[in-house]
């Protein structure tokens, strides 16, 4: 039996917030299921789709362990886009053999942008 990764749930308290930041900088759909608390965010293409569920009262945002990153193969150009978009990624930091730059989402998750996954001594 194949298994693979799926999802990734977010526990967020501004859930518009998180949908307009992964829709509008990374293309990501909302998908709402009747009845259901849940947002589905959908890659427009290959990708795990994002679930957003409203974090309860005691639960601190950005205190996981956890980065969600995004495969691009030009890190510099895509950072440069986003500023013109509203979103401030920090420096590109050079690592064996690819580049990536961070940034956080509106809960203060984090996030970034690699081109790790195109470059040659990690394929």
């Amino acid at each position: 039996m194949a298994i693979h990764l799926g999802r990734i749930l977010i526990y967020s308290k501004k859930i518009p917030q998180m949908i307009d930041f992964y829709s509008r900088h990374f293309g990501y759909t909302a998908v709402y299921q009747e009845d259901d608390r849940i947002v589905e965010l959908r890659p427009k293409g290959i990708g795990i789709a994002l679930l957003l569920h409203p974090a309860s009262k005691g639960q601190k945002e950005g205190q996981v362990l956890v980065k969600l990153v995004f495969d691009t193969e030009d890190v510099v150009g895509f950072c440069k886009t986003a500023k013109e978009n509203g979103l401030d990624f920090g420096p590109i930091h050079q690592a064996d053999g690819y580049v990536f730059a961070n940034t956080k989402d509106p809960s203060k998750n984090s996030v970034s942008v690699s081109n790790r996954a195109f470059a040659q001594s990690h394929l």
